[in-house]
């Protein structure tokens, strides 16, 4: 028997444009698409619970901000806000590494003794969602990704560390990025609660 009272999947694009119009229901379709994998890149990055999650709020209310400023023509809505995700981890993690240059290097060594403690422990419940959508990647483009994504290197750096021409880090990149956005995507298919006028 068919539940009647369930509704279609919304397509992508026009979640997207009623997320513009500052249609509330379409943001919060969307931070349930996106919150977990973002959260899970800023945790990769920052290693810290609590400032993943603050960043990734951050990061949310900016998209809501600034959601006029989305191009389609330009990338993809994941890829655009992995990058708001990943900029703003990184901002966190050069804030944090001034903050400390200034603490003696005892208190240094327990903060970090301390991070790396909390993220042993919640790792595995924190970056679920990224560790499933990276695992859809070949190791090739795991590295790539892992390094400019989440490591906060330029692409040429890329290209450095793995000893592999700046064309390729570009093409692997590319290629990471569309099979992780149709990863993310089929969530669409899944998440039946919404309807965009």
């Amino acid at each position: 028997m068919q539940d009647t009272n369930q509704k279609p999947p919304v397509h992508l694009d026009a979640l997207i444009a009623a997320f513009q119009k500052k249609d509330i229901a379409a943001f919060e379709h969307l931070y349930q698409m996106y919150a977990e994998s973002m959260c899970g890149a800023i945790h990769y990055i920052v290693k810290n619970e609590k400032d993943a999650q603050d960043i990734c709020q951050e990061v949310f209310m900016k998209i809501w901000d600034n959601a006029e400023t989305y191009d389609h023509s330009k990338g993809r809505f994941f890829t655009w806000i992995l990058s708001i995700a990943r900029n703003a981890a990184i901002d966190r993690i050069r804030s944090k590494a001034y903050k400390n240059r200034k603490q003696t290097i005892s208190s240094h060594t327990l903060h970090n003794y301390a991070d790396h403690r909390a993220y042993q422990v919640e790792s595995k419940l924190d970056t679920q969602g990224m560790e499933s959508l990276m695992k859809s990647l070949s190791e090739k483009c795991r590295q790539t990704i892992i390094l400019f994504y989440l490591k906060g290197y330029t692409q040429k750096e890329v290209s450095e560390e793995l000893r592999i021409p700046l064309g390729t880090v570009k093409t692997r990149n590319r290629s990471a990025l569309l099979k992780l956005r149709r990863a993310v995507e089929g969530r669409v298919l899944t998440i039946n609660n919404l309807t965009v006028d």
